[in-house]
């Protein structure tokens, strides 16, 4: 290999490695940018091939360290290959958009259409394979900075077009005055600003949360369910007496995390454990084969529930049974039945949007939840799987961007942490701590205004699509062209 590749291949990784550290918990958003500075400097005056090698160089740069908590889920019994071979496959993504870069960069605004193939990529990864896996896109490590704001327009794909664009055009546009046009996002992220809100619109609700924390053991704690159940009723138990003693103000709802429990259609224990604390509780439970969130009401017990319409796969649903014995514990136990309503339920006097866990990283399932209705978000998750790495704090970021995308205040429910209160304009204002069991309360503002990224950030994904392709095809056709006009002026 010359010399020169090898140094392009090394700026590929660190540039990767670059985007990895902008992701919280570090507050390090500013990274992305010059990440994509450097990998627009090292795919300029490449040829499809290469580019594709520098791409997946990049792209295992990024996702082996942001993606490192699989590790410890899966490490101890499956060794390192589940991480490797998911962080690979999400790195091939990126391989196959930058062997497109070439191709378009033949284009007048190289960079624009390049950013586009970018998003384009983001946008496969949530749909193949098996429903995709939508993590670590470049949009939910920007919630931090102003690019964050910019989901109050568009959205994850808006934020990470204004982040890549940035990066790509000025390296592109450095040497000229153009470059100020890669500066557009920046001052669009700063201009939107006043179109964040974060005052309540119909009144507010005190929502408690109750973290019952669960043992770090991996997969272990597949036998643990009985653990789970335990803790959370002993945490309800302890705000009841905190309620009555008056040391905690009565909430108007509590919220337990994501399969804190497993259930049936009549549970006596519950149905005790509520009435004593007479308030109504989203309790989050395995339920006839769904994952769902069910309204438990302290005098008629459970009632309305939305079932966990996006399932983890190779976890609450096994496709390629026979070959995933080989890495996932899940293989023999049956799939989840996934759910087909909006995430949106009528408790205490107020309408709260559901998303559980892995959903909040899909942009139409809280989408719908607001569109229906929703005057604040709840967000159940069970991150106790994955250690103290940081996939918990991951994923505090994505429900962080949903909060300014919708206008909503988000409460996070975790089983063993961080669970959190988000304001509507991102900022988090109470949270726990990890693997320690603990009570939450806060006052969250109800709001009813629909954001234009509510109304119209679907639309606007497609846009961005239709544009990434329409490059390929204009850039394809104008390249046909050019090659028989110039074998038509051969003797």
């Amino acid at each position: 290999m010359r010399r020169l590749d090898l140094a392009r291949y090394g700026a590929a990784l660190v540039s990767g490695g670059a985007l990895a550290l902008s992701f919280p918990p570090r507050v390090l958003w500013w990274l992305a940018v010059p990440a994509f500075v450097v990998l627009w400097l090292v795919l300029r005056g490449t040829g499809a091939r290469r580019s594709a090698g520098l791409g997946f160089a990049f792209g295992l740069a990024f996702f082996l360290p942001h993606l490192w908590w699989i590790q410890h889920f899966l490490g101890n019994d499956f060794g390192p290959w589940p991480w490797l071979v998911l962080s690979a496959l999400m790195a091939l993504f990126i391989c196959g958009v930058c062997a497109l870069f070439p191709l378009v960069s033949t284009l007048p605004a190289a960079p624009v259409w390049a950013t586009l193939l970018f998003v384009l990529q983001e946008t496969l990864r949530g749909l193949i394979p098996f429903n995709g896996f939508p993590w670590g896109r470049v949009a939910f490590g920007q919630v931090d900075g102003p690019f964050g704001r910019l989901a109050v327009l568009g959205g994850a794909p808006l934020v990470t077009f204004a982040v890549v664009f940035t990066g790509f055009g000025l390296a592109a546009w450095l040497p000229r005055w153009t470059r100020a046009w890669a500066l557009v996002p920046v001052v669009a992220a700063l201009a939107v600003t006043p179109l964040i809100s974060v005052e309540a619109q119909t009144g507010s609700r005190t929502v408690a949360v109750v973290q019952g924390n669960a043992p770090d053991l991996g997969l272990g704690l597949l036998s643990e369910s009985a653990t789970l159940r335990a803790n959370h009723l002993r945490k309800t138990a302890e705000l009841t007496a905190l309620v009555r003693g008056g040391a905690l103000p009565k909430p108007d709802l509590v919220v337990w995390p994501e399969s804190a429990t497993r259930t049936r259609d009549r549970d006596p224990v519950i149905d005790g454990a509520i009435a004593d604390l007479g308030v109504p509780t989203l309790v989050s439970a395995l339920r006839n084969g769904e994952n769902s969130v069910i309204v438990w009401d302290p005098k008629t017990g459970p009632g309305q529930s939305y079932a966990k319409q996006e399932l983890v796969p190779f976890a609450e649903h096994i496709p390629l049974r026979p070959l995933a014995r080989i890495f996932t514990p899940f293989a023999d136990q049956p799939d989840l039945v996934a759910g087909d309503q909006p995430g949106v339920l009528d408790v205490a006097g107020t309408r709260v949007g559901v998303g559980i866990c892995y959903e909040v990283a899909y942009d139409y399932v809280l989408r719908e939840s607001t569109v229906s209705g929703a005057q604040v978000l709840v967000v159940p998750t069970n991150n106790a799987w994955y250690g103290r790495g940081e996939m918990t704090y991951q994923q505090l970021a994505m429900a962080r961007l949903r909060a300014i995308e919708h206008g909503r205040a988000v409460v996070v429910a975790a089983i063993s942490g961080v669970s959190a209160v988000v304001r509507p304009d991102g900022s988090v204002v109470k949270s726990t701590g990890m693997f320690t069991e603990d009570l939450m309360t806060d006052s969250v503002p109800l709001r009813t205004d629909l954001t234009f990224a509510t109304r119209f950030g679907g639309a606007l994904h497609v846009l961005l699509t239709a544009g990434a392709l329409g490059a390929c095809v204009v850039a394809s056709w104008t390249r046909r062209r050019a090659r028989r006009e110039s074998a038509s002026r051969l003797p």
